[in-house]
């Protein structure tokens, strides 16, 4: 499996960036898509996942109303539209996948893409 995010980039507060995850190398129903990621100094946490299969989606209460993570089957894509973005939404987003269905937050990910840097200036 191969994970491969892109998008990220420098924006102002209150502006919008979208991710795309681009997944290779398996067929995805009955797996779980996420975006997680990494600020300085802090651990990795959860943003939001999607079942590839049905596309049910969970989000973490920081990013509730502002993101939105989307699956495109044709194009074997995730992604992650942010709008409204804060300052400390400035980290590292990484795509990352795993089965089976999870719901809610996940503890683990089976298969993680290299990172994508998001910095949102003030």
């Amino acid at each position: 499996v191969q994970l491969q995010a892109s998008g990220g980039g420098l924006v102002q507060a209150g502006g919008s960036l979208r991710l795309s995850c681009a997944a290779s190398g398996r067929t995805f129903s009955g797996y779980t898509m996420g975006w997680f990621r990494q600020a300085p100094g802090k651990e990795r946490e959860f943003v939001a996942t999607i079942w590839w299969s049905g596309g049910v989606t969970y989000y973490a209460d920081s990013v509730k109303g502002r993101f939105t993570i989307s699956r495109d089957i044709a194009e074997n894509t995730v992604r992650l539209q942010m709008s409204r973005l804060k300052p400390e939404d400035t980290a590292i987003y990484y795509c990352a996948a795993a089965s089976p269905l999870i719901a809610g937050p996940p503890r683990g990910m089976d298969y993680w893409g290299k990172g994508t840097q998001v910095t949102v200036s003030s």
